[in-house]
């Protein structure tokens, strides 16, 4: 059995999709109109708290990393991509050639880009810091404005390194 709810936030309605133990899906909105939830999921605000929650403190600034069972569905490599996803720092980006190195498959650079594109845990598992190998925006399932949004509100709210100087 599988639960959703819909939370208002700054680019628009998010759509989540539990099991009750872990998340499935996060649904980015479609044209700013809330993703079509799961044809047999039950709409259930309070199983989906914690994640919600985590939302809302990712988008006041005050959460720079989430804690949260995930459960994505997906091929080996597509887990294996998007566990390279999770160890982008917050606030910075890297490039598919990036991600296709780190999990040792540097000639995989369009097979990444297929899997980051169909990555069903936007923002949790960060999709939206990779950029294309020159610098520029590519591709994203929520939109570009919502790509640029995510990564300027990152860079806003990430944590400036301190620099220790020793005598």
């Amino acid at each position: 059995m599988s639960f959703y709810t819909a939370i208002e936030t700054p680019i628009g309605p998010l759509l989540l999709v539990g099991d009750g133990a872990a998340l499935l899906e996060v649904g980015l909105p479609e044209r700013g109109k809330l993703a079509d939830p799961p044809a047999d999921a039950e709409e259930s605000p309070s199983k989906l708290h914690a994640v919600a929650r985590q939302f809302d403190e990712y988008f006041a600034g005050k959460r720079l990393h989430f804690d949260l069972p995930l459960r994505p569905s997906g091929t080996p490599f597509q887990l294996e991509v998007w566990g390279a996803l999770l160890a982008i720092p917050y606030g910075e980006t890297v490039s598919y050639a990036d991600i296709a190195h780190r999990i040792r498959r540097p000639r995989a650079v369009r097979a990444v880009g297929a899997a980051n594109g169909a990555n069903p845990l936007a923002i949790i598992v960060p999709c939206h810091r990779v950029i294309g190998s020159h610098g520029d925006l590519v591709g994203y399932g929520g939109g570009l404005p919502i790509k640029r949004w995510l990564l300027a509100h990152e860079r806003k709210h990430a944590p400036v390194p301190e620099l220790t100087l020793t005598a």
